[in-house]
């Protein structure tokens, strides 16, 4: 799954981008939560398209980046925040500390990437979906069928088979419970995952933790990530398949975005033009080919073709807060 493009052709593909001027030595900082090999390839891409610039990029989990940003303001040492979750880009937003980026020219992007208020402060750079993920092995060891449906979840045959991330402790998780509880309204869905929670083998921590249980045959049925499990599938574990119900895949979205203060640094805006226009398409091509780019799609082994995304309205922290403080699994 991790086909990389080379950074040559990321240069070519931005040659204005290559007119840069020296900076003075000054370092410019880009945090982000983003995978390890998305670090990797963004930091040589760069390195390659802005020789004369000092880039540093440096790992941060999301919430610790909103705060610093918002505690520091123009002080903070980051200048540009690369794959932020969009929910964190509404806090900073409302707290003043982010550049207006209303200037750049967005209509390339998915419609469904820029319905958020805050749109103006982000240019957007990756989607995650997820799905239901199953063993065949397993099931067939256990002599049951796939399920079709979230309610044959709840198939007491299936007790102690499923595996799902903790909503409190992961994003993964709590955009499985988001997208249920817009499909069934709040109510329902509260109902559906005492019922649910009844044939989980666990709750896990993190959100690669129910692809993990599956590869290592401790459960029948995950609710996971889809790039995940299609890598695991591409590197010979062919027992997993990934299902997507009626109600569509879950998703995250996360953009890019500038402290506000640190435009006028000496190639900030170049890097964020560089993102923009050729990136985003490089990143899709080699990671995440849940394009956030309209006319555009990306081959990637065993990915489900034409993914049918779910509702995932109201993704705000004022409405993760609300609903993860009435889940008490």
């Amino acid at each position: 799954m991790k086909k990389i493009i080379p950074c040559a052709l990321a240069a070519l593909m931005s040659a204005s981008c290559l007119a840069v001027t020296a900076c003075g030595g000054e370092a410019i900082t880009i945090y982000t939560s983003t995978e390890d090999y998305n670090m990797d390839y963004l930091q040589s891409c760069l390195d390659e398209a802005f020789p004369d610039y000092d880039v540093k990029i440096e790992y941060m989990s999301t919430s610790n980046i909103a705060a610093k940003v918002i505690a520091e303001g123009e002080t903070t040492d980051c200048d540009i925040i690369y794959a932020q979750e969009y929910g964190y880009i509404s806090q900073m937003a409302e707290a003043g500390v982010l550049f207006d980026l209303s200037s750049f020219d967005k209509s390339c992007y998915m419609d469904d990437t820029l319905q958020i208020e805050e749109k103006d402060y982000l240019i957007p750079a990756i989607r995650t979906g997820g799905a239901v993920i199953i063993n065949n092995y397993v099931l067939e060891q256990n002599d049951l069928p796939k399920p079709t449906s979230y309610a044959d979840l709840l198939d007491e045959k299936y007790e102690g088979l499923i595996s799902m991330p903790s909503p409190k402790s992961s994003g993964t998780g709590y955009m499985f419970y988001l997208s249920l509880v817009n499909a069934m309204g709040e109510t329902d869905a509260l109902s559906y995952f005492d019922s649910f929670t009844e044939n989980v083998l666990a709750y896990t921590s993190s959100g690669s933790g129910p692809v993990n249980a599956l590869v290592s045959r401790e459960a029948a049925i995950g609710l996971g990530m889809i790039s995940q499990a299609a890598e695991k599938i591409t590197g010979g574990v062919d027992e997993l398949e990934i299902l997507i119900f009626e109600e569509g895949a879950p998703f995250n979205l996360y953009g890019s975005c500038v402290v506000k203060g640190k435009e006028e640094k000496a190639g900030v805006m170049e890097i964020m033009e560089y993102l923009h226009s050729t990136y985003t398409n490089l990143s899709s091509e080699a990671f995440y080919p849940e394009s956030v780019l309209k006319d555009k799609t990306y081959d990637v082994a065993n990915f489900p073709e034409n993914i049918v995304y779910a509702d995932m309205s109201g993704n705000t922290l004022e409405r993760k807060e609300d609903l993860l403080a009435k889940w008490t699994h």
